[in-house]
């Protein structure tokens, strides 16, 4: 199975943004984490701070790839186009969040992309992106 693993903007500080929230580790051991962590799938990671490269990065995977795990950060809140994006490519989805978000700020507890994403997995640090990949692959298989 083939699977986009996208990050959305200021994912690239982890370690610096944060470090009580987010952790100490940084993007790199992320990087790392989830590569160690495919279960045998084919991964490719991106990671942007640019709304509009995420939409092209998720128009992009459109027959590409089987599957997507995303983290879109800030624009989990703010994007109707990378919902839009996801919902037109129609690829099967995960969201992932580092933080739970439903216990943050009443500004972070709405996501977008929840709208079309088959599962959100949050509050589960690094672990997240495992289940997410997981869930992919016992649903949609290799």
């Amino acid at each position: 199975m083939k699977i986009l693993v996208i990050n959305g903007p200021n994912l690239n500080l982890l370690g610096l943004r944060e470090p009580d929230l987010y952790g100490k580790q940084d993007y790199k051991a992320l990087c790392e984490f989830i590569n160690a962590n495919s279960l045998g799938n084919e991964v490719e990671l991106f990671q942007s701070n640019h709304e509009g490269v995420i939409v092209d990065k998720i128009q992009s995977a459109y027959k590409n790839f089987d599957g997507i795990v995303i983290n879109p950060a800030a624009y989990t809140h703010t994007s109707v186009a990378i919902l839009d994006a996801l919902k037109a490519v129609g690829i099967p989805t995960v969201e992932v969040h580092l933080t739970d978000i439903a216990q943050r700020e009443a500004f972070r507890q709405h996501s977008f992309v929840s709208l079309y994403a088959e599962k959100q997995i949050k509050g589960k640090g690094f672990d997240g992106y495992t289940q997410a990949i997981q869930y992919l692959t016992e649903k949609y298989g290799k």
